[in-house]
């Protein structure tokens, strides 16, 4: 049995809207608040490169998680996404997003919600990486009376999944799938970039993703297979690449939110980050240096993606409610429920009592993300708010798998 996606609101975002909340004030902490202004800007600065570059952008949903912010991607169209799970696919294919890519590899179980998707006239690409997988979309494909489109995932830098472009079993894998009427490309995703700390490294790191996935096509080509899409991308090297010779398509999904781990990298700026997450203060430990908030590892998620940079921003760096950043104050632990602000670099913390609001910006936008059923949405563009900030929508996320 599939379970559906869910995209409702959580018990306390309900009762916000249904209480007639405006701003960031009324409803109950912690929430995660979206900047609807960063995001098009975001949005924008990409499309604008990937034009640039001569190629598709296909960006990743993964992040968000949103109808709401998909439909900032393509200027309101149902344009060409990736995602990560099943639940996002049937869910973006419910609102007539039609092409679509699982950039996530294949299994068996997994299948048959891939051919009642394709049966409704999505094309949704699978991911894989091994003979075995290619044999048992091959056999689906067949049974099924309908073609699964395959994309043979390259591995260019020995991050994750992926066969090396000079792999042997490549050419094969290739033919099972074009056999089939399966075989629709290569993908790859450079995903040591999250670890190159300079511009040179970045764009380094580009041209080796390229490099890798055109290698890889031209070894299919050249065994007499059709090789129509070369996918690359990571948002680090989305925002790094400066040709993309032999490459169709650019994936990339952190950059629609940012997060401190990309600012720590200088792929943006703090502010770019469009995601933070809103907590009350409800505690003083003066005798420790602590200011004790609500909002815990559930509401900002134990990532800490900035330990190994050279700024390490412990759980988040925190701003007013405005949005405007305090100097020196870090979340530098986190419980459950509890979030610990305290101060650095010889600086004081302010004066903040019990029932303050704050906003604390993620390490990593997709972890924190997670934690929420969904986004309270604000328009920066309207400069700084004489009080709360106006909450303009509330946007529901993808939930499952």
């Amino acid at each position: 049995m599939t379970t559906a996606p869910s995209a409702c609101p959580s018990a306390s975002a309900s009762a916000a809207v249904s209480s007639g909340a405006r701003t960031l004030a009324d409803p109950d902490t912690p929430f995660a608040v979206v900047d609807v202004h960063r995001v098009r800007r975001n949005v924008a600065r990409l499309r604008a490169r990937a034009d640039r570059l001569g190629v598709v952008l296909r960006p990743h949903v993964k992040t968000a998680k949103s109808l709401d912010a998909a439909a900032l991607l393509h200027d309101g169209s149902p344009g060409p996404v990736t995602v990560s799970t099943l639940a996002e696919a049937e869910a973006f294919a419910a609102a007539g997003y039609r092409d679509l890519t699982y950039a996530v590899g294949i299994e068996p179980h997994k299948v048959p919600r891939v051919v009642a998707l394709v049966r409704r006239g999505v094309t949704l690409r699978v991911l894989l990486d091994s003979t075995e997988q290619a044999t048992f979309v091959a056999a689906a494909a067949r049974e099924a009376g309908v073609a699964l489109p395959a994309q043979i995932e390259i591995d260019c830098d020995g991050h994750r999944g992926g066969l090396r472009p000079d792999a042997p079993g490549l050419p094969g894998i290739g033919r099972i799938l074009h056999d089939a009427g399966c075989l629709d490309g290569v993908l790859t995703h450079a995903g040591e970039s999250y670890h190159c700390h300079t511009a040179e490294e970045q764009r380094a790191a580009a041209r080796n993703e390229r490099d890798a996935a055109v290698a890889a096509a031209e070894r299919l080509r050249a065994a007499g297979l059709p090789v129509p899409t070369v996918s690359v991308g990571s948002t680090p090297t989305a925002h790094a690449a400066d040709d993309l010779t032999g490459v169709t398509e650019l994936r990339a999904g952190n950059y629609v939110f940012f997060d401190l781990v990309m600012a720590g990298l200088g792929v943006c700026e703090l502010d770019d980050l469009a995601l933070s997450v809103v907590v009350t203060v409800i505690g003083h430990r003066p005798e420790y240096g602590w200011i004790v908030t609500d909002g815990g590892w559930m509401a900002m998620s134990r990532d800490r993606g900035t330990s190994a940079q050279p700024q390490d921003q412990g759980y988040g760096l925190v701003t007013d409610l405005d949005g405007t950043l305090i100097p020196d104050v870090v979340m530098t632990a986190a419980s459950q429920e509890h979030g610990t602000l305290t101060a650095r670099n010889g600086a004081v913390l302010p004066e903040l009592p019990i029932g303050t609001r704050l906003r604390v910006l993620p390490n990593h936008a997709c972890a924190t993300a997670a934690q929420h059923q969904g986004y309270q949405v604000v328009d920066g563009a309207h400069g700084p708010a004489a009080s709360a900030p106006v909450i303009t929508a509330y946007w529901p996320r993808v939930t499952g798998w």
